[in-house]
């Protein structure tokens, strides 16, 4: 089997142990001491495996850390062993040298191990208990053994520049030692390097020239008698050279840790090809053919080639070929995978510097940080570095991707926005784009009116790369919403409410960070805290509530909704205002849509509304009756209502009878003449027309008339509101009609309107809901103005049941347990008859087999595709997509992923129920 065709290995480079470590152990102390020196990250593995989740940094207080300690007995353990590691070896190899003839200091030996211990102890206050182990083991070996060892030379030159050496050679290991632990190290080569330069040269340099002169100073008169001056101060040059060699070389060997890299070169080059190849764990000088391999595991297995990536972050220091490897694989990914791919590569990463160098060149930032180390002459230094090319780009999708993801993750919105401004036109990238927005506009907000003020832009369609990010913003979207009724509500309930409602949503975004995309987490929570902050500021201002007798029933189920009731529609009312108060000449309009929408509400609210500027004078056609005296009848009937409106007499009932046309134009004319503002004729029920002109009581020439009347005057317009869609009229004089007609659809209510309506109904309702619970009643109502009505008045009758009735004290927030209450009683379905069987009645026109395909369609929850749809109605695809069709434009069917399925969940179990005769 070729290596491309083979699966991708899944590496596992953690250490091998199954068991905490003995204290009696003896193989266990070469097995720390092995950790130490050579696979540092095996320690902090063994603190998060064996120490449990406990964190000492959480200990804020000498006694809390104690505490913490104490009862973690593994790690307590492990400090111990450590302990006993830095006494024993110095104390062993000091003893050692003492035998063969070497002179110790034991003073200095002590000094050297308690300044091990002293610094172990600051690092695992700092930044934790392996990190703290690693460095008392290092330092306390190093310096111990080096500040212990005395000379025998007795010449004090030698001597000091012995020790020096030692000294150079300890703080070199045991800081390289040190490299390993650290977290997020991406630079060690060329910043190691650098490091050694800058002592040997710069460092050296002065401390040559200074220390020489106090050398001639301070024992220059010893030294005299010994030998001459000049021979001291050559003496104190040259130990001062060899200090300046050993400390260079020792801390450039210490960070390179070449001979790590090159024990493990035989096994890359022996086993390149193979799964089990050998990883140093300590040296950053990138192996032969690692960058490649790593490429091609990313090429065959995205997820296998992160999983592995996660592991040599962890366990080694190979961060330059996992970066090379990331750029190349990501610069060959298919454009419509790419930001998919980034996003993993973003969801946890061991080291965030890795999506960083995804965007920005980890060469030219090495570049820079080794000047930065090696020149200390700041001029110098930036003009050097000016020459580097360090910044984040976004000149390619792959860089522009990993640049968007970088910035969010760095609480840069802003810069993240015109990152993936670059890649919008790839999949998600709309979707990342718009997150970026959202999160710079929740990034600026500071006061209670910034939040209120905030438009956001619309939520992407699924699919989506970060629902759970979605899920939360859509709470966030909820808490502007009621920001605004804390903001502008005058009464002190609604503002009450809405700041409860605000802060419990706030508090669930709080409570449950980890489901957050690690990306843009501290953005979301930071946002969550600040506004949480904020509310909390106006809570003493606005206070409790308390309920002392029945909640007055602010729904309105069978009748039109108007004054401050009227909530929901104000898209609607907007564009009614730009064509009847902003515009000129006023124009004619046709408001439709599905029954029981609120159409009629429309209407009756529109003068409310649109102020003194434009009047309307509203018709109810279903009150006409059957015109059994033709079309005058009718225009009497419409005649009374613009009188009652403008205070115009109306014309005498017999001269409309006998001449109606003429005489009804007459009228208009008189209203034209005497009135200032503008009139809105408004004909509701308008399907009406059509039944009466079918039932040959009015003639089809009355659609010609109203025709000329819509063609008459600027200052006299009409508002047809019905069922139909203007292409259903079904006879042919209905089109020119309807040619200069604008049309004006009234759909569902949007989720934030269905919210508004039922949790602040008017400025004095009590009561509130749980946000599940606003959310529920929308899954089953789809926004259905009725519907929603109609859950909201028995919520309240519950209510007040259960409290004033039953005498069951409850809180005044309605839950997903009482939605359910109030929907599986069949009282409900009793009093939403008038919808559903209205809905049902009214597939029965236009296009055939409607009901059969409700019928089949309502068993399903989500739905039928056409084949099946075609099967269980026994219709021809012709006759079925014309049905779907008519049923769709109705709003009764919807398709969703090529599944049609009933679009209001009640009405699907209104359905349901009456099919197993329960309805």
């Amino acid at each position: 089997m070729s290596q491309n065709h083979r699966p991708v290995p899944r590496l596992d480079l953690a250490p091998k142990l199954k068991r905490p470590l003995s204290l009696w152990n003896p193989l266990d102390y070469l097995q720390l001491l092995y950790w130490v020196f050579f696979f540092p990250q095996a320690l902090r593995w063994y603190e998060s495996t064996f120490g449990g989740e406990s964190n000492l940094q959480d200990a804020k207080t000498w006694r809390e850390k104690w505490e913490w300690l104490r009862q973690n007995s593994v790690l307590c353990q492990l400090i111990l062993q450590a302990l006993m590691l830095i006494i024993v070896i110095p104390v062993g190899l000091s003893k050692f040298f003492e035998e063969i003839g070497i002179s110790i200091h034991w003073l200095r030996l002590a000094f050297g191990v308690a300044s091990g211990v002293a610094l172990g102890i600051t690092s695992g206050v700092r930044r934790g208990v392996a990190l703290g182990i690693t460095s008392s083991v290092a330092f306390g070996v190093a310096f111990g053994v080096a500040l212990g060892r005395t000379s025998s030379v007795v010449s004090g030159v030698v001597e000091r520049t012995t020790l020096r050496v030692a000294l150079a050679v300890a703080l070199a290991v045991a800081s390289g030692v040190g490299l390993g632990m650290a977290s997020g190290v991406t630079l060690p080569v060329a910043s190691g390097v650098a490091l050694g330069v800058w002592f040997g040269v710069a460092l050296g340099v002065m401390w040559v020239v200074a220390s020489g002169v106090i050398w001639v100073v301070a024992s220059g008169v010893g030294l005299g008698v010994v030998w001459d001056v000049p021979s001291g101060v050559g003496l104190g040059v040259a130990s001062d050279v060899m200090w300046v060699v050993a400390i260079s070389v020792a801390i450039s060997v210490a960070f390179a840790r070449p001979e790590n890299w090159l024990f493990a070169v035989p096994f890359t080059l022996l086993q390149r090809q193979q799964e089990n190849r050998q990883f140093p764990h300590i040296t950053p000088l990138p192996l032969p053919y690692l960058s490649s391999q790593i490429a091609n595991w990313l090429k065959r297995d995205w997820e296998t080639g992160l999983h592995n990536i996660d592991q040599l972050l962890k366990f080694t220091l190979q961060f330059i070929p996992v970066v090379k490897a990331v750029n190349r694989a990501l610069a060959e990914t298919p454009k419509e995978q790419l930001i998919d791919r980034v996003a993993q590569l973003s969801e946890d990463p061991y080291d965030w510097k890795l999506v960083r160098f995804a965007s920005a060149s980890l060469s030219e930032v090495m570049k820079s940080e080794a000047v930065a180390a090696f020149f200390i002459i700041k001029p110098w230094r930036q003009q050097i570095q000016a020459l580097f090319q360090t910044e984040i780009r976004l000149d390619t999708p792959a860089r522009a991707s990993a640049a968007g993801f970088w910035y969010l993750h760095e609480q840069e919105p802003d810069k993240a926005t015109e990152a993936f401004a670059v890649v919008r036109d790839l999949l998600y990238g709309e979707e990342m784009f718009s997150l970026a927005q959202i999160l710079t506009d929740f990034h600026q907000t500071a006061e209670l009116a910034e939040i209120a003020s905030l438009k956001l832009p619309a939520s992407p369609n699924p699919p989506l790369l970060r629902e759970t990010t979605w899920e939360a913003i859509a709470s966030l979207r909820r808490v502007i919403a009621d920001v605004q009724v804390v903001q502008n509500s005058v009464s002190r309930s609604a503002r009450s409410l809405a700041l409860n409602r605000a802060l419990g949503e706030l508090e669930t975004i709080l409570d449950t960070p980890d489901i957050i995309p690690q990306c843009e987490r501290d953005l979301i929570i930071q946002t969550a805290q600040k506004w949480q902050q904020i509310l909390l500021q106006v809570t003493g201002k606005i206070g409790d509530i308390s309920i002392t007798q029945p909640v007055s029933i602010p729904y309105i189920i069978g009748d039109p909704v108007q004054g401050n009731l009227f909530v929901g529609r104000e898209d609607i009312i907007r564009q009614l205002e730009e064509l009847w108060v902003k515009g000129n000449p006023l124009q004619s309009v046709a408001i439709y849509g599905h029954r029981r929408m609120g159409k009629t509400s429309i209407l009756l609210n529109a003068s409310n509304c649109l102020g003194s500027k434009v009047q309307v004078a509203y018709v109810n056609l279903l009150r006409v009756g059957d015109c059994s005296q033709g079309v005058g009848e009718l225009l009497i009937f419409i005649t009374d209502a613009i009188a009652k409106t403008v205070k115009i007499a109306p014309p005498a009932d017999r001269d409309l009878l006998d001449l109606p046309y003429l005489t009804f134009g007459r009228y208009i004319e008189q209203v034209i003449a005497n009135v200032e503002s503008g009139l809105i004729v408004a004909l509701d029920e308008f399907e009406k027309i059509e039944e009466l002109i079918d039932a040959g009581n009015i003639n089809q020439d009355f659609i010609g008339f109203l025709r000329g009347m819509v063609q008459m005057s600027s200052k006299v317009a009409f508002a047809f509101a019905g069922l139909h869609t203007l292409d259903e009229m079904t006879q042919d004089y209905f089109n020119p009609f309807f040619a200069s007609i604008i049309p004006i659809r009234v759909g569902f209510l949007s989720l934030g309107a269905t919210r508004q309506v039922l949790a602040n109904p008017d400025d004095d309702f009590l009561l509130d809901y749980k946000p599940e619970a606003l959310d529920r009643i929308y899954e089953l109502t789809h926004g259905q103005p009725y519907l929603t009505q109609l859950v909201g008045f028995l919520l309240v009758r519950l209510y007040n049941d259960q409290v004033f009735e039953i005498r069951r004290p409850r809180d005044p927030m309605f839950t997903l347990e009482d939605v359910a209450t109030v929907i599986n009683d069949p009282e409900f379905f009793s009093r939403g008859r008038y919808y559903f069987t209205g809905v049902w009645g009214q597939a029965t026109q236009g296009a055939s087999g409607q009901q059969e395909i409700l019928k089949a369609l309502a068993p399903h929850l989500k739905g039928m595709n056409l084949d099946r749809l075609s099967q269980e109605t026994g219709m021809d695809e012709i006759s079925l997509l014309e049905a779907l069709k008519t049923l769709e434009r109705h709003d009764v069917v919807r398709e969703i992923d090529g599944c049609y399925c009933i679009t209001v969940e009640l009405f699907r179990r209104w359905v349901e129920m009456s099919l197993e005769g329960k309805g």
